[in-house]
């Protein structure tokens, strides 16, 4: 069993095709959100196993559920690999009951291995004794508080600069000790 992350997916938002960083670069250079959605289901699929654990830290989906206008997202929710774990974003506005549906855990945050998981980063001091904070909502941002010293601290998890892919802890890990 491999314990992934991932963070903002934001299944089925159209927005996000037409977000564009400084540079003016698309931040997400899909064509349709169906391409968009697909290719990050392919992309977990591709490293995620049944038996695998993920935690998704937030932003699942900007769908609501209530009202069933979030079938597309659900649809694509049960087509995911492995044990899903979230750990609630600030889009994430459906019921928890909705969410229980496809994550067996449902969390504000979650400490584990010494890492601190939030969708948020943290503000430094409230680190603690946590070896680092992994955490999603700035999408391809590195750089926290201070744009010139990168905190390595912070670990960025959200699907822009994993290429969609969920990453494996140890994988993190590795490359906070590198």
């Amino acid at each position: 069993m491999t314990l992934f992350l991932i963070s903002d997916t934001h299944f089925c938002n159209a927005n996000f095709l037409t977000f564009r960083d400084d540079q003016g670069q698309r931040i997400r250079p899909f064509d349709s959100v169906e391409e968009m959605d697909e290719h990050m289901v392919a992309c977990w699929n591709a490293v995620v196993k049944p038996a695998d654990h993920v935690y998704h830290l937030g932003d699942v989906t900007m769908l609501r559920g209530s009202n069933g206008n979030c079938a597309p997202a659900a649809r694509l929710l049960d087509r995911l690999n492995g044990h899903k774990r979230l750990i609630l974003g600030n889009h994430d506005h459906n019921t928890v009951q909705w969410y229980a549906q496809w994550f067996e855990k449902i969390k504000g945050q979650n400490m584990l291995d010494g890492y601190l998981m939030t969708h948020y980063p943290v503000h430094p001091g409230s680190l603690g004794r946590a070896k680092a904070n992994i955490h999603g909502h700035i999408h391809r941002q590195h750089v926290m508080l201070d744009p010139v010293h990168r905190d390595e601290r912070y670990i960025n998890v959200s699907v822009e600069v994993l290429n969609y892919t969920p990453i494996a802890l140890d994988t993190l890990k590795a490359l906070a000790r590198a």
